[in-house]
Formats: structure tokens, C-alpha cells, sequence
């Protein structure tokens, strides 16, 4: 399945349904009012966007109140994400986007060293 594009704030009620689901309309507003200040009809509206985009669906439309869950993993909208990303801002180039963020990235000691393990398992998955 392709993931949908989904737009920041649709990201916004996707990650708070990623986190805890299946949830109802106002739970999700009510979840997310303290953060942004979203009236309830603003996250019905966006909830309506995704379903018409196919990123959720309900656990049984004939229920009411509708309870919505996530109809794509967020990996898969994240792997999306990072391509269009790429694509985007560094011509598909990944050594540019890798270049770059280890230029400009305050990785601890620790993190450093968990990137170059990755890096290294790439090249040798890629002999």
C-alpha cells in the first residue's frame, strides 16, 4: 500500500492515533487541545481528511460515536516522508542529506557511534 500524503497538522492527529487508538473524535480534540489550541470541529475536519486520503478508518462505521484508527503504519508514512524529503531539498542526493546533518547535527558520543555501526552494516549489506 502507498502511503497517503499527509499534510503537518494531519501528521499532528495521525501521531496522537498512532499512540493510542481507536479513538473517538472528541477524544482526539480533547487529546490534543493543550498542544494547539484546535477547536473539536477543526480535528473533525482534519479526521474527514483522512479518511478521504485513506490514512484512517473506523473500527465499525455503523457505530456511533465513529472510532477512528490509523489505516497505514507510521513507518510506512515516515519512509514516505523521508523520500519526499530527500527528493525534495537534496535532489535525491542521500550522501548530501548525510553530509549535511553531520555537519550540522550535536550527536553525543553515543549516537555518533550507533550511526557509524549503521553506516557500516550499509556498506556491508550493499557488497
Amino acid at each position: 500500500m502507498k502511503a497517503p500524503n499527509i499534510s503537518e497538522t494531519e501528521w499532528i492527529v495521525m501521531e496522537a492515533l498512532w499512540e493510542n487508538s481507536p479513538q473517538t473524535a472528541s477524544a482526539v480534540a480533547k487529546s490534543l487541545q493543550a498542544s494547539t489550541g484546535w477547536a473539536e470541529n477543526t480535528v473533525r475536519t482534519l479526521l474527514t481528511r483522512l479518511v478521504e486520503k485513506g490514512a484512517l478508518t473506523f473500527v465499525d462505521p455503523s457505530v456511533q460515536p465513529k472510532h477512528f484508527v490509523p489505516a497505514v503504519k507510521r513507518e510506512l508514512c515516515v519512509q514516505a516522508e523521508s523520500s519526499s524529503f530527500l527528493d525534495r531539498i537534496f535532489q535525491g542526493a542521500s550522501k548530501s542529506l548525510l553530509i549535511h546533518f553531520a555537519q550540522n547535527a550535536r550527536l553525543t558520543p553515543e549516537e555518533a557511534s550507533e550511526l557509524k555501526k549503521m553506516l557500516d552494516q550499509s556498506i556491508k549489506n550493499n557488497r
